[in-house]
């Protein structure tokens, strides 16, 4: 998965747990009506909606935009492309782990609150 050290020429990704429609075009260096587009597109893409229709992505969310965006801009992927190339590196990753994301990502949540504790 393409990750902010991997990308040198997009500013870090900041530590905050929301970023609006503008942040997220900024980080990652498309336009927003893009990033619209791109959430009919990639079934994976869902940020949260609220008040207003108003978009607001999570981290995971910017970090996929970023993968998006490296498949179609830099390696050339048509749409179709970088949907089967996303759709299957989701089914290597469970095949090779055992797990799914979530699971992984709710068991380092898990540690990270312990640690939380620990250093308290």
């Amino acid at each position: 998965m393409l990750e902010a050290s991997n990308n040198n020429e997009l500013p870090a990704i900041p530590g905050k747990r929301y970023f609006t429609i503008g942040e997220v075009s900024e980080l990652c260096a498309v336009k927003p009506h893009v990033l619209r587009y791109w959430e009919q597109e990639f079934s994976q893409l869902k940020p949260v909606k609220r008040r207003g229709n108003r978009r607001y992505y999570q981290r995971h969310d910017v970090v996929l935009i970023r993968e998006i965006r490296g498949l179609l801009y830099e390696q050339g992927f048509t749409i179709g492309g970088a949907r089967q190339q996303l759709e299957s590196d989701t089914k290597t990753e469970v095949v090779t782990t055992g797990k799914s994301k979530k699971q992984l990502i709710a068991e380092m949540l898990d540690e990270l609150e312990s640690l939380k504790t620990l250093l308290a």
